[in-house]
Order: C-alpha cells, then structure tokens, then sequence
C-alpha cells in the first residue's frame, strides 16, 4: 500500500479496506513502520517501535472491531501494555514494565487496532509541550521550530504527520486538547468516569486524568469512544451510559444550541490576539451556522483553582517518583528534571488536609461551572492563550517552585484545566489557522454529554473541513 493511500484514509476507512479484503492488516503495519521510517527522524515522535508485538497480534488473528488491523501508537504515560516499556517520559523509569495490559489497552485490542510503537511524552506528563530529556523534542510536523503542546505531543505529531490515523493520549489538565490545537487535529477528553483508567489505579489525578485519543477525523474518536467506553469492574465512577452510540450522533443535527463564547476564563491572564482571534471566529461560524451565540462566561476563582492543581499534581507526582524509585533502583535527584522534582519534593510536604481543602476547591469550582451549564448548552473558548511557541520556551528543567512551574504552565494554556476539574467533556476544533501554524479552539459540555459535542463537532467539521490540510512534513509529502 502507498503511503498516499494510507494516509488518505481515516481509521474507520482503514479498517474498511481490511473488511474488503483489500489490504491486509499485515499490509498496513508494514506502511504504518515505513510512514515512521520516513518521517520520524524529522518530529522525534515516536520513541520506540513495536514489531514484535504487532507480529504477534497478526500471527493471533486481529480481533472483528470497528478498527480491525488499524495501526495504533501508545503513549508512553500511564496506559500500559503488557511487557512493553511504559517510561513516562522520565530517565528514573526506563526499563519500567508491567506485566498485564491496563483495562483500556485491553478494549483497544478488542477493537481491532495493531500497536506499531509508543509516542514521546513530557517527564510525567507534566509539561504542555514534549521536550523530555529522556527522549528529546517532538517537533511540529506544520513548523518543526515550533512545539506539538503536551503532554500528548508525540501521538498528536505522529497522527498529524500521516504515521497512524488516530492515538492514545490521555488529559489531566489538557493534555489531549492542547496537542490538538498545536497540531491541528480533533481531540476531545471526555467525561470523568467514560474511560476506564485501572486496574492499578482507582482514578488518574484524583479524578482529573482521563484517557482516550487524538484523531484527524470526528468519527474516529467518536468510534473509538464507542469501543472503550463504560466502567471496569470496581471502579469508583458509574456514569451512565450514551443514550445511542456515538458514532450515530454523527448522523444527528445538533439542532439551535445555545453557545457562550468567552475570550477568556481567568482574569488577567494574558491571551494572544491570534487565539481570540480563533475563538471569534468560531463563534461567528456557529452563529452562520443557526445557533444562538451569547458571550458569557462561569465565575469561578482560578487562583483557587491553580492552589488546588499544585495540591493534587504534586501528591500525585510523590507517590509516582517513590513507586518508580522503588521499582527501578534509581535516584530521583539523580533523574528527574528540576520542575519535576521540585514538585514532587512539594508534595512529599503536604499533609492529608492540605488534600482535602483541594478537593473541596473543586468542588466548589464545580458546582460553579455546573450551574452555568443550566442556562448554557456549550462554552466555547481558545483552547490555549498561545499559538505553537517555539521549542524551548517551556523548560522543565529549569529551576522553579512547584507553585511557580503550575502557574508558568497553566497560564500558558489556563481554559483546558477548569474542564479536568469539574470532569466535564470537552474538545479543541481545528476551525483556525494563523503564520501557517494551527490554532484550535475548545467546546465545552455538560456533565456526561459527550453527544452534544460529537453532534457539533461533526457540523463544524463538515462546514470547515480540515483532514486535507497537510503539514510541510507528512509521510505522504
């Protein structure tokens, strides 16, 4: 198969070739190992082939699922497959293995997908662009100067550069959004609770994390979500499920919704004129599109908010380095980048109750944001305050406070947050793009409505298509 073929199919259309008999899962593996081939050494995305395991999941008999012999990149943070590497980015955790497959990777398996290789991630996940010392920097297929956002940055560059059609990524404070914007691709966090996220942990981030993937196309996140979604057994989230799956909402007119607009969340916090630009004109093309346009904005208190993410980024990060530590045999002093130790030395300090007033933060952030979503169908804003920055602009391992690098990262992207801590859905468009370089903008819904997006996101994506776009690198270029 040419890579042009390839790369001109989305997954739901790959696995479609498949059902034809047209090509063979083995033949796309092959094309998918040559896109890495030609493209990588130009992005440094993908961290790590998998050929091994793919051969291995050919030789078993791909599983009948919406995306039956479609090529699938992992991240390298928290999913896990068995005995392949799961690093997080991070020199204290090369070598790291588990020996069983997270739920997740299990129902991604059961959907058919083939796993050729794992994509670069910050140290821990915990930076908005990927620039690991471990691994080095992803760079942006559209300007390779320029960062992919973080920390789902390498499966983000590796889609959008024609090496797979859809990835794993996963969100606890915007992490498969801002990507998506950096990259212009579609990428929606769900709602907490949708995906599963054990077994070996009870909720990622105390409910801020959650999993799913970036895609060029709406369906395929939207099939994707279809295939993983529901609780595993034993864990603390029971949502109910979609009225009708939402591949079929695809189908459904969204009707007149009524969308606020704001340009920005957090008061003075700074936002560039090409991401208001952005959000402006989204909402103009809602508004040519039938639905009713308000600007409005929930008042909530972002300082609190940002104590809170300090709270629960640094116990979380505590816990991680001293489980990786001990697993590996490792210093973390000797390992981590400055940012990241700072903040899990901070975390190490903190006591129970300091916890606790965090979760009761959110809590009250979330009743906020909740009753402003009873007058409100969507909220629509930038999906960060910056266009693509330059690689190095963001620096983990410079010398900072816990405090200081939550606020420096935060307030580079401070909208995709508040939707980690209510637990809400939400998903940055590609509509907008400035000095050839993309710029998304996020939709936001209530509490348990995925549908509502997929519903928008598939009116927006026919009105402004955006999958024939093609960065300068590209596997198919």
């Amino acid at each position: 198969m040419h890579l042009k073929e390839y790369t001109a199919h989305d997954g739901l259309g790959l696995a479609q070739l498949v059902r034809r008999k047209e090509v063979t899962p083995g033949e796309l593996v092959q094309t998918a190992l040559a896109a890495i081939e030609r493209v990588n050494p130009r992005i440094n995305a993908v961290i790590g082939t998998l050929e091994e395991e793919a051969r291995a999941t050919l030789e078993q008999g791909v599983p009948e699922g919406p995306f039956s012999g479609v090529p699938f990149l992992i991240k390298d943070a928290v999913l896990h497959a068995a005995n392949v590497p799961c690093e997080m980015g991070s020199r204290l955790a090369v070598g790291a293995v588990m020996p069983h497959d997270s739920e997740l990777m299990a129902r991604y398996r059961k959907a058919g997908i083939v796993p050729v290789g794992r994509t670069n991630t910050p140290e821990m996940a915990f930076n908005v662009t990927t620039e690991p010392l471990l691994r080095g920097p992803t760079r942006n297929p559209w300007n390779p100067e320029h960062s992919v956002g973080g920390s789902s940055g390498g499966a983000a560059a590796a889609v959008q550069a024609g090496i797979v059609p859809l990835a794993h990524a996963n969100d606890g404070g915007g992490s498969i959004r801002i990507p998506a914007s950096f990259c212009g691709l579609f990428g929606l966090k769900p709602t907490r609770g949708r995906t599963p996220v054990g077994p070996d942990v009870a909720d990622g981030l105390n409910g801020l994390g959650i999993e799913h993937v970036v895609s060029r196309s709406v369906r395929d996140s939207a099939a994707m979500l279809d295939a993983t979604l529901g609780p595993d057994v034993g864990d603390p989230y029971q949502i109910q499920a979609p009225e009708r799956p939402y591949l079929a909402e695809l189908e459904r007119p969204p009707g007149t919704l009524r969308i606020a607009f704001s340009r920005t969340l957090a008061a003075g916090v700074p936002v560039s004129p090409e991401c208001i630009a952005a959000v402006e004109d989204a909402a103009k093309l809602c508004l040519e599109l039938g639905h009713e346009v308000v600007e409005a904005s929930p008042q909530y208190d972002h300082a609190k908010l940002d104590e809170a993410n300090v709270a629960l980024w640094s116990s979380n990060l505590a816990v991680w380095v001293d489980g990786l530590a001990a697993a590996t045999g490792r210093s973390p002093e000797e390992t981590l980048e400055a940012t990241v130790w700072a903040t899990a030395r901070h975390g190490r300090t903190l006591k129970a109750m300091e916890l606790q007033r965090a979760l009761l933060e959110l809590n009250q952030i979330s009743r906020a944001v909740g009753r402003f979503f009873t007058r409100h169908d969507v909220l629509l804003t930038p999906t960060v305050a910056l266009p693509p920055f330059k690689l190095g602009v963001m620096d983990a391992n410079a010398r900072m406070t816990a405090e200081e690098w939550v606020k420096r990262i935060f307030t580079a992207c401070p909208f995709t947050a508040l939707f980690n801590a209510t637990g809400q859905p939400a998903m940055s468009v590609p509509l907008y793009w400035s000095a050839g370089l993309p710029i998304g903008v996020q939709f936001a819904g209530r509490w348990g409505d995925e549908a509502t997006l997929f519903r928008l996101a598939a009116q927006l994506e026919r009105a402004r298509p955006w999958a024939s776009r093609r960065p300068l690198i590209h596997a198919a270029v």
